[in-house]
């Protein structure tokens, strides 16, 4: 069994297995990061199969830089990147999943952002950041400070609003019936 079949599974028990390992990074985060770490929640503690930090948005970069490089971690793999609607304040919270394929455990960061507020770009962390940056800008309406190519991936360039909020109307679809073919410099 490799190591991404056992963590697409729910019977590998990742708990059983890492969890010494994910006690031992949990303190070494707290003791580095201190402040900038606002809350951890932990499987046994929480419902939750892999660990979450909740960083602040001005350290979340740095903190995942750590996690990436810093060899008792070595979390290089970013299997994805998300947003959720939270509804209360601040607003919104941005998601990112990170795996050790040499070690085997996984890990989520989270970042909680106000509306009307952007989060660091990880482009220059991970080149894969951009189009899942690019996604949740689409749907949530988060920008990315510092990233190379803001602009709409799903929806048409003219759709006003972003679906996933959880404010957006159920039937707000959009048509375009006298549209023309896009302006090439507005799509750059």
């Amino acid at each position: 069994m490799n190591i991404f079949t056992e963590l697409a599974t729910n019977n590998s028990q990742p708990k059983k297995k890492h969890g010494d390992t994910w006690k031992s990074q949990i303190e070494k985060a707290k003791n580095k990061f201190g402040s900038a770490i606002e809350e951890v929640r932990a499987p046994g503690d929480y419902p939750t199969d892999v660990p979450i930090f909740f960083v602040k948005k001005e350290s979340v970069v740095e903190f995942l830089r750590y996690l990436r490089e810093e060899p008792d971690f070595g979390y290089h793999f970013l299997a994805d990147m998300t947003a959720t609607d939270e509804g209360g304040e601040p607003r919104f919270e941005v998601v990112y999943n990170l795996c050790s394929p040499e070690k085997g455990p996984r890990i989520r960061v989270k970042t909680r952002v106000a509306e009307n507020e952007s989060v660091p770009t990880l482009t220059g962390l991970w080149k894969g950041a951009d189009w899942a940056e690019r996604e949740i800008f689409d749907m949530f309406g988060i920008r990315f400070e510092g990233h190379p190519n803001l602009r709409r991936i799903l929806m048409d360039y003219r759709w006003e609003g972003y679906p996933l909020r959880k404010d957006y109307p159920l039937d707000g679809y959009q048509l375009f019936p006298d549209a023309e073919p896009p302006d090439p410099e507005r799509l750059k």
